[in-house]
């Protein structure tokens, strides 16, 4: 009896471990590279300034960004704008880390997206600790000259874990509920 409790415990360690290296691998290769790119940006360019990758759809532009999305408050006062974005990164932060811990234990695709999510955030978290702003580089220039707001690769990979977790959300596979699984086995 005691053996097949060990077995498993160990089983549930080994797949609980799986998960967690998803989850901490995708959180520092995210923020990793977001920081890294970010450095390269004030290293490289002087504040505005703009490279031509791709003419007319995507440039590199060193701006700063001391709002949310979209300049979200960007004029809001100094102080309350650190607190609010501050406080809600760090309430942000303490709700992936709970979401993830009540993962399945073999959720591998879901916790690829929740350490995406959370490296993106903790990455433009540090912007703000570091620079008072967010550094932003990426333009991409849409149809009729339209260019999309300035982004960063922290915001890339916010944005692609949430759309991992909706495809999760909405297309993965039902798990039976324990009375229908309970009716099945009835008749």
């Amino acid at each position: 009896m005691q053996r097949r409790a060990y077995a498993a415990r160990a089983t549930f360690a080994v797949v609980m471990a799986v998960k967690t290296r998803f989850f901490v691998a995708t959180f520092v290769i995210t923020l990793l590279l977001d920081q890294i790119t970010k450095i390269w940006v004030v290293q490289n360019f002087f504040y505005g300034e703009i490279f031509v990758v791709l003419p007319g759809f995507f440039d590199l532009t060193h701006v700063r960004n001391p709002g949310g999305a979209f300049s979200f408050l960007a004029d809001a006062p100094v102080l309350g704008r650190k607190i609010f974005f501050i406080g809600t990164s760090a309430v942000a932060i303490v709700l992936l880390l709970v979401f993830f811990r009540r993962l399945e234990p073999d959720a591998r695709l879901a916790s690829f997206a929740l350490g995406a999510i959370l490296g993106g955030a903790v990455g433009n978290l540090t912007d703000r600790l570091v620079y008072g702003e967010v550094i932003d580089f990426l333009d991409v220039h849409l149809t009729r000259g339209y260019t999309w707001p300035t982004f960063n690769v922290a915001d890339s990979v916010i944005v692609v874990g949430i759309g991992i977790l909706m495809v999760e959300v909405f297309f993965g596979e039902e798990e039976p509920s324990p009375d229908s699984a309970s009716s099945e086995t009835a008749d």
